[in-house]
């Protein structure tokens, strides 16, 4: 009977180790080309961290000085008055920056999850659910997506006007409630990250559609519903057209207006440079304390995301 295999010669293994040294060199050189840092790729990201932090830098330098020393000192020269400027900002007005603050949040952080939840619900239901017109209605999303929201302004206003809403907290949120973008992300995160068998099995086991998005799917979205909520947190955070046109009443305006009209009586008082300045920094604090809070769900989704591929 003959065998189909042979022993091995003698010197197989270095014939072996000869086989595959090549290959290795070759797989060596391959990374060592691919993780070769490129100058100009560092230096253009090195731009852009200065374009981005330089403005930072200079609010945090300008709060720290009098408005004596701030068009006089060097741009970049810090002081020792940032407490004084706190509370001469604190002091204006009987506390109505902290009132523009409070505004602010109030607006931003109601906002945001109440269209964090509208966002959910109808990307849940555009992703899972088959019905007429899904097609056209992921249309006019996107084409929602694309149009500013500075063009929606004025019809806004003219709208809540009818219904005796303007200069009210809800003149505010009500428009902000609804997001295209935030839609859009919600329905493409819920496309991928909640599989149509689980939906199925709820179903199956009696879960009425209610509790299936509630128990079964939002649980899978936070990742997601976290950006959004971000998005839609710093948005209404910065948005300035829609409350300036909306409110009228300075109780009622955010930090945007408030510092704007801070800004404009600079021209006759330059000791409220230094006020608006101060309350610049102060606004950023928020919005730098709610990422290193939140950033931890992000962290989470992509390190499972690498363990499952």
């Amino acid at each position: 009977m003959t065998t189909l295999t042979s022993p091995l010669p003698a010197d197989a293994p270095a014939a072996r180790s000869s086989v595959r040294r090549p290959t290795g060199q070759g797989r060596r050189t391959w990374r060592g080309a691919g993780e070769r840092p490129s100058a100009v790729a560092t230096a253009v990201l090195l731009l852009g961290a200065l374009y981005c932090l330089l403005p930072v830098v200079w609010v945090v330098v300008a709060s720290t000085k009098s408005g004596a020393e701030l068009f006089s000192s060097f741009t970049f020269a810090p002081s020792t008055h940032l407490a004084d400027n706190v509370a001469d900002l604190s002091a204006y007005r009987d506390g109505l920056f902290w009132r523009w603050m409070l505004n602010t949040a109030l607006y931003a952080g109601v906002g945001a999850a109440a269209s964090t939840l509208v966002s959910a619900m109808a990307g849940y239901g555009l992703a899972k659910y088959t019905f007429a017109g899904k097609n056209a209605v992921f249309n006019v999303l996107l084409a929602g997506v694309l149009v500013p929201a500075i063009v929606l302004a004025i019809p806004q206003y003219l709208l809540l006007a009818e219904l005796d809403l303007t200069n009210t907290y809800w003149s505010v949120l009500l428009p902000s409630i609804i997001s295209p973008y935030g839609i859009y992300l919600a329905r493409i995160y819920a496309a991928a990250a909640v599989p149509d068998e689980v939906v199925e099995a709820a179903r199956t086991d009696g879960a009425s559609e209610t509790r299936t998005f509630f128990q079964v799917a939002v649980p899978m979205l936070v990742p997601g519903l976290v950006t959004v909520f971000l998005f839609q947190f710093v948005a209404i955070w910065n948005n300035f057209m829609l409350p300036y046109i909306m409110l009228g009443d300075d109780k009622l305006f955010p930090i945007t207006v408030g510092l704007s009209g801070l800004l404009n009586q600079g021209a006759s008082q330059p000791a409220m440079y230094t006020l608006v300045i101060t309350g610049a920094l102060l606004s950023i604090v928020p919005l730098v304390a709610l990422f290193f809070a939140l950033q931890r769900f992000w962290q989470v989704d992509l390190a499972a995301g690498a363990v499952k591929s």
